[in-house]
This record gives C-alpha cells, sequence and structure tokens, in this order.
C-alpha cells in the first residue's frame, strides 16, 4: 500500500498540471493549529563516488569474453577488481568512505501545522508557507515554503512539519523578536487523488520552480514534507 502510494505521489508530482485547476483566494483546507520551534535533526551523507580510472584492456574485457561473463553465476569476481587500476579505485573509495560521516546533525526550525480536509476529495499533495511579519514594517515577510506528500482522506486532518535551516530572526530584526512578531500560515495549493487542483490566487507555482525540481531529485516518503 505505501508502494502504491509513493508512485502515485511521484507520478503527481512530475505532472504538476495533471487535472482542472480552480484558483481561488479562500482555501479549501483549514489550519487549526500551527507553531514553531528551533530543531535538530540527522542528516544522511550521500554515498561517496569515486573518480575511477578507466579499465584496464585486459583479456577478459574483449567482447567475446565480456558476453560470456553475463551468464556467470551470482557471486563470481569481477576480472577488473584484479588490475591496477581497479584496485588503485578501491583502496581510493575506500579511504574516501571511511573519512566522510556517515550523518550529518543540523540546527534549524521546525514548522508545525495542523490540517483539516473539509472537502469530499482525497488529498495526496500540499503546498504551504509559515509566515513571519513584522509590526514595524508590514513590507517585511519571513516566508518558509514546503512542499508534503500526504493522505488525507475526506473529513479528516492531519499533522505536518516542514524542517527549515532558516528562522524568523533572519528577516525579523531582534527587537521586534524581543516584542512580538506576527505569524501567520497560508495554503497555496492543494492536488487530489483525483486530478483536480486548487491554487491560491496569489500564488505561483514557477516562482518555486528551481526548488521543486530539487526536491523532484532527492528521496521520497510517504508523509513527508520538503522545505522549497
Amino acid at each position: 500500500m505505501k508502494i502504491l502510494l509513493l508512485l502515485s505521489l511521484l507520478l503527481s508530482l512530475l505532472v504538476p498540471f495533471q487535472g482542472p485547476m480552480v484558483s481561488s483566494d479562500a482555501a479549501p483546507m483549514t489550519v487549526s493549529n500551527f507553531k514553531w520551534s528551533r530543531a535538530r535533526r540527522n542528516v544522511d551523507t550521500p554515498p561517496v563516488e569515486g573518480d575511477a580510472p578507466a579499465r584496464a584492456m585486459i583479456p577478459q574485457n574483449r567482447n567475446f569474453a565480456r558476453n560470456a561473463r553475463i551468464n556467470d553465476p551470482q557471486g563470481v569476481r569481477d576480472p577488473n577488481g584484479d588490475t591496477l587500476d581497479g584496485r588503485s579505485a578501491a583502496m581510493d573509495k575506500n579511504v574516501a568512505e571511511s573519512r566522510a560521516p556517515k550523518s550529518q546533525t543540523l540546527d534549524g526550525y521546525a514548522y508545525r501545522i495542523k490540517v483539516q480536509n473539509p472537502t469530499t476529495k482525497i488529498v495526496e499533495i500540499v503546498f504551504w508557507e509559515y509566515q513571519f511579519h513584522d509590526p514595524a514594517n508590514p513590507d517585511l515577510v519571513a516566508r518558509r515554503q514546503f512542499l508534503c506528500g500526504v493522505n488525507i482522506p475526506a473529513g479528516k486532518g492531519k499533522d505536518l512539519e516542514g524542517f527549515s535551516l532558516s528562522g524568523p530572526s533572519e528577516v525579523v530584526n531582534v527587537q521586534t523578536l524581543n516584542s512580538g512578531f506576527k505569524e501567520n500560515v497560508l495554503i497555496n495549493r492543494v492536488e487530489y487523488s483525483d486530478g483536480s487542483i486548487w491554487q491560491r490566487k496569489a500564488w505561483n507555482l514557477a516562482e518555486v520552480k528551481s526548488s521543486y525540481e530539487r526536491v523532484l531529485r532527492e528521496p521520497w516518503l510517504p508523509g513527508m514534507c520538503k522545505g522549497l
């Protein structure tokens, strides 16, 4: 079931305009609670891919021998591993992997909201943002945008959480932080399992195009939120 949900999510992300889209200011989802806090996350480090030299031309790499090796049973050693270049590449990779950290600890901010789906349709994808408004300067707004792959049935609610390295103090000044600032959450876009889409009139998917394409290349899990 989780595999089917993940496949559905990825297909819908790759085809963002898959059905009729309604644009309005009234969001079809309600936000009943929201808050932010400092947080720490462990991020897995991607595997090391060394720059291996070109394989030496040994008899086993010629066409006939190479094609014959296709039928070798599992576990048979690759003859390229015994060449000078092969051993050198393996040693370089082992050294690089031993020096690279397995995970990285990041200090940032967690943004949490609780949403409710009052419609008769199943929500699959939600774009939302957490805003900080500076009362001393109304034009100064900090926006933290997120994209979530979800499965919210009709009439049900769900807690969503996004993680960002950026906090409110990067835009709102210290004096405002001490005296208080205004917080707000906006639902920017909702995609349903039937292919229909709702989008906030003042929001445009093109404004997060580069970050949107980035998250499509990253690993996805059902229920995960990605920062845009």
